[in-house]
């Protein structure tokens, strides 16, 4: 089971090219900052855009940077079942620690579609399983009752990274599957609330920026300092929402760029952030110190 800070890795660019050495900085920074692990390939890493074969290569090259340091969760879900297993099959070969599957998106498939989906991906490889429910960029929304029905299935499928944004439906879900799976917030912005009802951690965008602290949240929380806690939680609130003046993964890449990791470069249909929301952000990681390295 997967517990504690886990970095959606934004997948840095140049010129149409993923920008290997700006990656190895990136997560070189992560493991000093006291991650659990890093997801790359995710909807932070611009999954949609990369090719098979860059997925492949990205994928392996973490692994490699990262030398069994911390975790390596790659992304690999699609809408296509037949994809989604030939990627988590892939990441398997190349060394990573489990695989985070998105809802197959677009086509909606029913609940019991959904099962399916992730049955056939789970039972397809051998390393842990992350579910990943974000009703708002897949348009379905995977329910308690089938998650509850789909783990009762299947041995491997051990956390769910839960962004639907509905707390009422992350209780339901720690109520029906209890210590079966593990919870990790899909946003940074309920972090705290989700530590609260009984999660386990965040995969977190903001913390491409500043691993220290975000996972400082976690640790205080579990060392029972529940106004620590709250108060570094409602410090890092403002980058949080931030991180979401524009369509994710465009500010947090602009806001790398600021702190001077690596380029805002982004691959269509995303654009550059606006100069007025740049503004924006700046503002804040300067408010926040977070521009200063």
């Amino acid at each position: 089971m997967f517990k504690g800070l886990y970095t959606a890795l934004v997948t840095p660019f140049s010129n149409g090219k993923i920008d290997y050495s700006a990656l190895e900085k990136i997560i070189e920074m992560q493991i000093q900052g006291g991650v659990d692990g890093v997801v790359p390939m995710g909807t932070t890493g611009e999954s949609p855009t990369v090719s098979f074969d860059e997925h492949r290569e990205c994928v392996r090259r973490v692994v490699e940077i990262v030398n069994s340091s911390v975790k390596v969760i790659a992304g690999t879900g699609a809408n296509s079942t037949k994809e989604a297993v030939w990627l988590s099959q892939e990441a398997e070969r190349v060394g990573v620690d489990g695989v985070l599957q998105v809802n197959p998106y677009y086509n909606k498939p029913t609940q019991k579609g959904l099962i399916a989906h992730f049955e056939a991906v789970a039972s397809s490889i051998s390393i842990p399983v992350i579910l990943y429910n974000i009703p708002g960029r897949t348009g379905v929304n995977f329910e308690p009752e089938s998650i509850s029905e789909l783990i009762s299935r299947t041995d491997n499928i051990v956390s769910i990274k839960e962004a639907s944004g509905n707390i009422n439906q992350m209780m339901r879900i720690v109520e029906l599957c209890g210590d079966r799976i593990t919870m990790l917030s899909g946003d940074d912005n309920l972090l705290l609330p989700v530590l609260s009802i009984g999660g386990h951690g965040v995969i977190s965008v903001l913390s491409n920026l500043m691993p220290v602290e975000v996972k400082k949240v976690i640790t205080l929380f579990n060392q029972g300092d529940a106004d620590g806690a709250r108060e570094q939680f409602y410090r890092i609130l403002p980058l949080c929402r931030g991180m979401f003046l524009e369509t994710n993964p465009i500010p947090i890449k602009a806001a790398m760029e600021i702190a001077g990791y690596c380029s805002s470069e982004l691959r269509l249909p995303l654009l550059q952030l606006s100069d007025e929301n740049r503004s924006r952000l700046k503002k804040l990681m300067d408010e926040y110190g977070a521009a200063l390295k």
